[in-house]
């Protein structure tokens, strides 16, 4: 039987190839790479992982193809604890992936295609046993009309939604006006607030800010900065980054939402919800890819 009142991810699912090259190429160019490997991957898969290692129940709804990538991501999902009972597998679809490139730096630049992710059936949600104690987690790498009924069933049943507005794209108010707290990073904040934001504590700070708004609740990342919190009670948190040597920030972003979408199920303030997350997200960035 599914637990009750988990933490629910609702989004996407792709089958990465990670590349490992000196840089990514200029168009027209070939560059010489040192090592690939596959890898289990979206925004929501990322971040049902996250939440379930951080201790949290975990249901992860979304869409497979019925191809080998598929069967991977099911089964990575499942070794990490992720209850998979609302996940569609689509006959004839193809599943999500991605190629991500890495330079020797750590940084990267990807491709995706959705496949699946774009045939997630909104209408299909409303049997998913919403309640009053679960946390749903969204990101944009689905369509909007998805988030929009899950963000619907997740207030009708008096529980919290978190929205990770990731890649940055426009989002309609009306999503906005039902999520209880919104993360973005500051390229994500300046598509919604439509201004310019700095990439530090201050600049964080000043955006969340801003984007009350549009939200009642929001945190803005700054990468290897920290991370602001404001919301319209007058609350105001920063948090300075942890300071560390960064082998790799694939995926940093998820893990932050994953551990902190855990730590508010656990019962956790904003505060120290937000410490647990950005340690979380410094241990992940601190470790290679072939070490996680």
């Amino acid at each position: 039987m599914p637990i009750s009142s988990p933490v629910i991810v609702l989004g996407s699912l792709h089958y990465d190839i990670i590349v490992h090259g000196p840089g990514r190429p200029r168009k027209g160019e070939t560059v010489t790479g040192t090592a690939w490997a596959p890898k289990c991957g979206g925004k929501g898969g990322n971040q049902a992982v996250s939440a379930a290692r951080a201790g949290a129940p975990v249901r992860m709804i979304g869409a497979v193809g019925d191809d080998d990538f598929g069967t991977a991501l099911l089964g990575n999902l499942t070794s990490n604890k992720v209850d998979v009972s609302a996940l569609a597998v689509l006959p004839g679809e193809t599943s999500g992936m991605s190629v991500a490139i890495f330079d020797g730096e750590g940084d990267y630049g990807a491709v995706i295609v959705s496949g699946s992710n774009l045939k997630i059936d909104p209408t299909a949600l409303s049997n998913q046993g919403w309640d009053a104690g679960s946390w749903l987690v969204l990101q944009s790498e689905v369509p909007e009309p998805v988030n929009l009924a899950g963000a619907r069933l997740m207030q009708a049943a008096g529980g919290k939604v978190v929205l990770n507005a990731a890649p940055a794209r426009p989002v309609a108010q009306e999503v906005l006006d039902l999520v209880d707290i919104l993360v973005v990073n500051a390229i994500e904040a300046e598509m919604l607030a439509a201004t310019p934001v700095v990439e530090t504590l201050a600049g964080a700070m000043a955006a969340a800010i801003k984007l009350l708004e549009r939200s009642r609740a929001v945190v803005v990342t700054a990468g290897g900065e920290g991370c602001a919190y404001a919301d319209r009670s007058g609350q105001r948190v920063s948090i300075p980054a942890k300071k560390i040597v960064v082998a790799s920030t694939h995926g940093a972003g998820d893990e932050f939402i994953g551990a902190l979408t855990a730590a508010l199920w656990r019962g956790l303030d904003i505060e120290a919800a937000l410490n647990a997350a950005n340690e979380a997200a410094a241990l992940l960035v601190s470790t290679p890819e072939d070490q996680r």
